[in-house]
C-alpha cells in the first residue's frame, strides 16, 4: 500500500511539475521577406536587394518618401557609392558577405526620386545592421 502512495505522489508531483513547465512558443515573425525592387525602367536600371530586414526598416524606420530631396538623395548615394565600390573591390580588407556588388551609379544619369531614396535607405540600414559606417557624414548606425 506504501509503494502505491508513493507511485500515486511522485505521479502528481510530476504531473504537476509537467504542467507548469514552458511550453515552446511558436515564432510568429516572418522571416522570408520578399525582395525589395528599386528599378527605373526607361534607364533599364534596378537593384534587388534582398537583405533580411530592409523591408521593415523601409516600412517603419526610414523617413517617408518625399522628407529628403532629390538633390540630397543623390549627393548622399554619390558618397557612400564611392565607400561602398572601393570595399567591394578590396575582398580581402573588408567584409565580402556585406560588400558583394559593384554599384554602378553615376553622377551624370538622372535615376529618379524613388531609386535613389530606397538606395539611400538601403545605405542607412545597411549602417545600422552592420554596425559601420559609409562616411557621408552619417551616424545613424550608432542609435
Amino acid at each position: 500500500m506504501k509503494t502505491l502512495q508513493h507511485i500515486l505522489a511522485l505521479s502528481i508531483i510530476g504531473i504537476m511539475l509537467w504542467a507548469c513547465g514552458s511550453s515552446p512558443q511558436k515564432n510568429t515573425s516572418n522571416t522570408n521577406e520578399e525582395p525589395v525592387v528599386i528599378a527605373n525602367d526607361s534607364l533599364e536600371y534596378e537593384i534587388i536587394i534582398i537583405d533580411p530586414g530592409f523591408t521593415t526598416y523601409l516600412n517603419s524606420i526610414a523617413k517617408p518618401e518625399g522628407y529628403y530631396s532629390q538633390t540630397y538623395l543623390e549627393n548622399k548615394n554619390r558618397l557612400y557609392v564611392i565607400t561602398w565600390n572601393y570595399r567591394a573591390q578590396n575582398p580581402l580588407q573588408f567584409n565580402p558577405n556585406i560588400y558583394e556588388n559593384v554599384i554602378d551609379y553615376s553622377p551624370h544619369i538622372d535615376y529618379g526620386y524613388e531609386v535613389n531614396y530606397k538606395l539611400f535607405n538601403y545605405f542607412e540600414f545597411a549602417q545600422r545592421k552592420y554596425k559601420m559606417s559609409l562616411g557621408a557624414g552619417s551616424t545613424r548606425f550608432n542609435r
